[in-house]
């Protein structure tokens, strides 16, 4: 028997003695209005790590007030950059740079840093960084970067946790990557950026975060093409080439996709603004498979209407274009409450459904064999204390909250903040019960 959690329940404290936070939602109201879509978390760090390739400023725009940007200010910092962080910006100055490190303290808080080894090595010739090692969801291989920095001519150890790389010439490649990893991708093009010749990445990552990465490198004067392909070619500049620019971040695909869901789960019509259709696609078709009416009336606005259960179906997440692995938890949480049985099956980590067991001590009835879940829907989970393992699982718990029968609390909120910007506020704005403590 499942048991509801109740605001007279006495809070749960930390290791210092102090009240956890939570997320605390009543469930079962239906998501009406409009909401906005910040920039893309996983665009902006990349783009931050690549201003160090420049002697001059760059001011990036539409940035997310995230605790991951802010570790990613630190690293640069780390490195002597001068980075301001405020009103939505983020103003890099990196001429005065004078450190090659990376060190485990800060990467191992923030995995994404591990790209600063490119653009460190494009610029520098050096580079120092922690290994970025396993995480919740899964490990994260270098293999691939190790190989790419290699064809480009730099000597690569790893040795007690650190990738030492050092090269006295980088001269232009042809690549191949055994999968399309986003993070061999991005270090490989930054490290290509200040090469001799020309470099070849096939089987290149196709994400909107590579296109925008790449188009930031176009905008402070490099030259790379094809970036949203499966092939990106990269032509070697100088250094006195490059120079500041100001640029805006793409609109978060992932934060767009968390309130599509999260209107699925309680049924409504929401509006999501700012955002770029062709970047949700997969989930786009996915919704409408499973009875949503998802239409698309400007060319950065998506409307979502749902009413009655979602239907089952199918879900493998793959590479971009196809079904991201970052959306995997929070559909689960709607496929938990489908009028039938669903199979959903995670190609892209090994260890991504940690999720499964607090929707589990909501009601839900999913059963894991290897990389696929098999989801029983039933008609209607219900509210209990649930805690998030890792980020998109943290909107996934909220996601079931929202459409629950009774009050949910979510902690690990920890997770949760390194993606989304004022998150209960915008669920309020579109009628959910929903507060913080």
């Amino acid at each position: 028997m499942t048991t509801q959690a109740t605001r007279l329940d006495p809070p749960k404290r930390n290791n210092d003695g102090e009240a956890e936070p939570k997320i605390i939602i009543q469930g079962g109201k239906e998501l009406f209005g409009s909401v906005n879509i910040f920039g893309a978390k996983n665009a902006v760090l990349k783009i931050m790590a690549a201003a160090l390739l420049t002697k001059e400023t760059c001011v990036l725009r539409n940035v997310p007030n995230l605790t991951d940007v802010e570790m990613m200010a630190a690293v640069l910092r780390q490195l002597g950059a001068k980075v301001t962080v405020g009103n939505g910006e983020v103003i890099i100055d990196s001429r005065d740079v004078n450190e090659f490190e990376a060190p485990y303290e800060l990467v191992s808080q923030l995995r994404a840093s591990f790209v600063v080894l490119g653009p460190l090595v494009s610029r520098f010739r050096q580079a120092k960084v922690s290994l970025p090692g396993g995480c919740a969801i899964g490990e994260r291989r270098i293999d691939l970067h190790e190989r790419g920095l290699k064809a480009l001519g730099c000597d690569v150890k790893v040795e007690h946790g650190y990738v030492y790389a050092q090269a006295e010439k980088l001269t232009g490649a042809r690549i191949y990557l055994d999968r399309p990893s986003n993070g061999a991708t991005e270090n490989i093009m930054m490290a290509a950026v200040l090469s001799e010749g020309q470099t070849i990445i096939e089987n290149a990552a196709q994400d909107p975060e590579i296109v925008n990465l790449a188009d930031f490198i176009n905008a402070i004067g490099g030259k790379v093409y094809g970036a949203g392909t499966y092939q990106i070619t990269i032509n070697g500049v100088g250094i006195d080439d490059l120079h500041g620019a100001t640029f805006d971040i793409i609109p978060d695909r992932l934060e767009a996709g968390t309130f599509m869901l999260g209107c699925m789960v309680t049924g409504g019509e929401v509006v999501i603004e700012k955002v770029n259709p062709h970047h949700v696609y997969s989930l786009i078709s996915k919704m409408q498979e499973m009875g949503a009416e998802v239409s698309i009336y400007a060319p950065d606005t998506i409307k979502v209407k749902m009413v009655g259960r979602p239907k089952p179906t199918e879900v493998t997440t793959l590479p971009y274009p196809a079904f991201p692995t970052d959306m995997q938890s929070p559909v689960m949480a709607v496929l938990a409450i489908a009028d039938g049985t669903s199979i959903l099956s995670e190609t892209i980590y090994e260890n991504r459904f940690m999720q499964v067991g607090e929707l589990r001590r909501m009601g839900a009835d999913i059963a894991v064999k290897g990389n696929s879940a098999v989801i029983k829907g039933v008609p209607r989970m219900l509210g209990a204390e649930v805690k998030s393992p890792d980020l998109r699982a943290a909107a996934a718990l909220v996601i079931a909250g929202l459409g629950a029968e009774g009050v949910t609390e979510v902690s690990g909120l920890s997770h949760l903040d390194r993606g989304y910007e004022r998150f209960e506020e915008k669920l309020r704005g579109l009628g959910a019960s929903v507060w913080r403590r």
